[in-house]
């Protein structure tokens, strides 16, 4: 009896510590970042739900082909003679359940210039080889598509490795050249509406977009891309060190283009449009999630200057800060509503012990707060989904009735919880394994490359791709691999699973 007495009373004056000043301060400033969260969504999706207004007004006016451009006109033969040639180079690791057909999705684009697909693999033993060399033979008279083996990376990531050895095979006209992941789904008029943006404002360096994941909810990016259009001269020249600042010591080709974009003051843009199904693997685990936000934490350590070390220890710094900001007030509302349940329930009313009440009132204004951060959420994974099915009227429609939002809501708390620990674990290993290989960095760059083959993991953590050939046999479904495909989803801004 005596240690659950000393528990209450442990429980009341931690809530009454709670609601010191610094407490309310730390709960009320929880109430902003939810609050701002929900701004950002719904500003998120007030452009988009803008993009389908303006789909359905083409629509309506007669032009059934809305979803590939807004004006009709556009798609007469004398336009599409035209348009610049436009290379896709798609570095390739491993085969997985939505893989071909991603790539179904990517070669089938109804862009009407010239267009050349370009599958990067380190070598022919990839699962992905044999798989993408069976899917050309179906389309060889349809695309101009080819396999390219690039070899293994000495001085950078594999990923880079292989976009660089793209960026030398592609067409000598090409004007465009698009790096794509392999684990999202095209739209039909992808191509062609990037190429469009290229084309009215020459000033573009990188034009970029970021994935819907399924079954989860897309939250957005801050400075990672599923993919990135670019000049293809940019590369041709090497202007502002493009290659070689990619080839010397890369790790993130993300991190290092926009690094290279805020020095030299270039624009990065990214259309209403690009929004991507990006299928999570059925069986993804919590060891694998864990490895994959610890990819995302980890490009923070490469850096290509002094001042982008600084931003990149800034991001940290903000991030951690908010993270933990975030997830705060909901463990004090927690003792809160403990300590609540356990004066009410114990008759401690009638003993003289005294409550503080002003936990609950800040328990009442978070639960507020959280309501409108969840339906911003929705709102904006709602308006997603429905752009998503407009923009592939062919395909099989997209549903919101796999999401479990109670599950989202959790790998919120989770994710923001476990980002500053997974920080601080890659600053101070200053390795990663990433697909196999593991990457250690010095100074920013990577100065050392270890292949274990068989050794590693046997599965891309994202997508759940093989990565030696051989499928092993599914784990069955639980909830925490639930959790872990959800909290991929929170833990969207990074992207790196090749």
């Amino acid at each position: 009896m005596s240690t659950f007495f000393n528990f209450d009373a442990f429980l009341f004056s931690t809530s009454t510590a709670f609601c010191s000043p610094l407490g309310i301060f730390i709960q009320i400033q929880g109430y902003f970042i939810c609050l701002t969260l929900a701004f950002g969504w719904a500003c998120a999706a007030y452009v988009r739900n803008r993009e389908i207004r303006q789909m359905k007004h083409y629509m309506k006016d007669g032009n059934s082909f809305a979803f590939l451009c807004h004006d009709i006109q556009e798609l007469e033969h004398s336009r599409q003679a035209n348009l610049p040639r436009v290379t896709v180079v798609m570095p390739l690791k491993g085969f997985g359940e939505h893989n071909l057909h991603n790539w179904r999705s990517q070669i089938t684009s109804l862009y009407g210039g010239p267009l050349e697909f370009l599958f990067m693999v380190d070598s022919t033993e990839d699962p992905a080889y044999h798989a993408v060399s069976r899917l050309l033979a179906d389309f060889k008279d349809d695309v101009d598509a080819k396999i390219v083996v690039a070899g293994l990376s000495t001085t950078c990531s594999q990923k880079i490795h292989n976009q660089l050895v793209g960026v030398e095979n592609m067409h000598k006209d090409t004007k465009y050249v698009l790096f794509l992941d392999d684990d999202v789904r095209l739209h039909p008029g992808s191509i062609g509406a990037l190429t469009t943006e290229m084309e009215k404002n020459p000033e573009i360096f990188i034009q970029t977009g970021y994935p819907l994941d399924l079954p989860s909810g897309s939250l957005g990016s801050y400075c990672i891309y599923e993919y990135h259009m670019m000049h293809a001269d940019d590369f041709r020249n090497d202007r502002h060190g493009v290659v070689s600042e990619l080839r010397d010591g890369g790790y993130s080709d993300d991190m290092t283009l926009a690094a290279i974009a805020g020095a030299h003051k270039r624009l990065i843009t990214s259309p209403p449009v690009a929004v991507f199904p990006h299928p999570l693997a059925s069986d993804l685990t919590f060891p694998r999630y864990w490895n994959y936000l610890r990819k995302q934490t980890f490009v923070l350590e490469s850096y290509t200057t002094k001042v982008n070390w600084i931003m990149n220890r800034a991001l940290f710094s903000v991030h951690t800060y908010l993270s933990w900001g975030f997830v705060a007030p909901y463990f004090m509302a927690l003792i809160h509503v403990t300590a609540a349940l356990r004066f009410h329930s114990k008759g401690y009313l009638n003993d003289g012990t005294v409550f503080n009440s002003t936990g609950l009132l800040l328990v009442g204004g978070l639960a507020i707060c959280t309501v409108i951060e969840l339906l911003s959420m929705w709102n904006l994974t709602r308006i997603e989904v429905q752009l998503c099915n407009m923009l592939s009227p062919e395909a099989h429609p997209l549903s919101l009735g796999t999401y479990n939002w109670c599950l989202v809501f959790v790998a919120m708390l989770v994710d923001n919880f476990l980002y500053p620990i997974s920080a601080l674990r890659s600053h101070f290993s200053q390795s990663i394994n990433w697909s196999g290989i593991r990457y250690h960095l010095k100074n920013g760059k990577i100065n050392k490359i270890e292949r274990n083959k068989g050794k590693g993991p046997k599965f891309t953590d994202l997508s759940g791709k093989h990565l030696y050939g051989k499928k092993l046999a599914k784990p069955k479904a639980s909830i925490l691999g639930s959790l872990s495909r959800n909290l991929t989803q929170w833990r969207q801004p990074k992207k790196f699973d090749v």
